[in-house]
C-alpha cells in the first residue's frame, strides 16, 4: 500500500512509482496530482495548432515580429511562412 504523503499529492501511489523510478519530487508530485484531476490528461498530447497556411498574413508577420525576423516587412505571406519554419 502506498505511504500517504499528505494533502499535497493526491495520487500516493503514482507518485511512490515515479520516485521509485528516480523522478525529481516536484515533477512527480505534479504529474501525480495531474493524474488525480479528471479535468487533466498528463498522458495525452495537447491541442492542435493550425498550420501557417490557414493564418492570416498579419497573424504570421507579427508571430515573425517576435521573433525578430529580418526583411519580415518585404516578405509575401509564402515567404514569411518559409521564413518561420527555418
Amino acid at each position: 500500500m502506498a505511504k500517504n504523503h499528505g494533502p499535497q499529492i493526491k495520487n500516493d501511489e503514482a507518485y511512490e512509482s515515479m520516485r521509485d523510478d528516480g523522478m525529481p519530487k516536484e515533477k512527480a508530485a505534479r504529474i501525480a496530482n495531474a493524474q488525480a484531476n479528471p479535468d487533466q490528461h498528463p498522458g495525452q498530447k495537447g491541442g492542435k495548432a493550425p498550420s501557417y497556411e490557414e493564418w492570416s498574413k498579419d497573424d504570421l508577420y507579427g508571430r515573425a515580429q517576435e521573433l525578430d525576423i529580418e526583411g519580415r516587412s518585404d516578405m509575401t505571406k509564402d515567404e514569411l511562412i518559409e521564413a518561420l519554419r527555418k
